[in-house]
């Protein structure tokens, strides 16, 4: 029988996924990844682990197990070269991409072209659990500010164009300015960053945004609680992420604490 394959990374969305196809019946497998896949993920789950830059390895042990349909979920640690130890399938993917591989948005893409071209179907994570997208409006009790959708609106402009260059997919901006934008080292360590910048007077704001050019089956924003509590230890005022393009992972519980903690969270429309 056919299944689904998730090809799993660290953080919650795997486990949502995993929950979704054990609630509708589906049958599934998770590639697991050394140093990246959290090992609760996959405790009770058909599964199998590999290396990052093993492509061939990969794909041998997802058509063993009979999957005919991919979906990524979870962040991914960038390792170098010398700690993934590519095989030579994968060296001919960074070759192709050239510099473009420094790059998250290309380097997806390309995964999903070599898993396209042994007959894989990638779909996205919303296509197996269609209540992780975030919707529109303020969710809570809590609204923002004139001041802090001031600078919600600096914050859409802001990660739109370190997404168009391929950088991240999130800002904070306090007052106007610019705090800290998101890169390789993620979104807590953006917060955490910012902590230390905050400035006196009504608290920032962290903004979540689709990259323009982003292949949405592949690795869009997504919030969770752990989002929501590293926003409130750096005095922010709220979190804004772009509805019908990111994820809210434990939607319920993540208001619920925004509603504690006196943050909002809202989902906005790109302009």
């Amino acid at each position: 029988m056919a299944r689904l394959g998730i090809i799993a990374g660290g953080g919650g969305l795997p486990q949502k996924l995993i929950a979704a196809c054990r609630r509708d019946h589906k049958p599934y497998f998770v590639l697991a990844f050394k140093g990246q896949t959290d090992e609760i993920t996959v405790k009770e789950s058909p599964h199998a682990w590999t290396k990052l830059g093993a492509t061939n390895e990969a794909i041998r042990i997802l058509k063993d197990n009979d999957v005919d349909a991919v979906v990524m979920a979870g962040g991914m640690r960038r390792p170098s070269l010398l700690e993934m130890k590519p095989d030579m399938r994968t060296i001919q993917v960074f070759m192709r991409l050239g510099k473009k591989a420094f790059g998250d948005d290309a380097l997806l893409r390309a995964v999903a072209d070599e898993l396209e071209k042994d007959d894989f179907v990638v779909i996205g994570a919303h296509e197996v659990e269609p209540a992780l997208i975030t919707p529109e409006g303020v969710l809570g009790k809590h609204k923002p500010t004139e001041e802090s959708m001031v600078d919600i609106a600096f914050g859409i402009k802001v990660t739109q164009a370190i997404g168009e260059m391929d950088i991240g997919q999130a800002a904070v901006v306090q007052q106007g300015i610019t705090l800290g934008v998101e890169a390789v080292e993620g979104t807590d360590a953006l917060l955490d960053r910012c902590r230390h910048l905050a400035r006196k007077g009504h608290g920032g704001v962290l903004v979540k945004s689709c990259k323009p050019q982003q292949d949405r089956r592949l690795d869009i924003p997504a919030i969770g609680i752990r989002t929501v509590h590293k926003a409130y230890q750096s005095g922010l005022a709220g979190i804004a992420v772009q509805a019908g393009a990111s994820y809210l992972l434990d939607r319920e519980e993540v208001i619920e604490a925004a509603d504690k903690l006196g943050l909002f969270i809202m989902g906005f429309k790109k302009p």
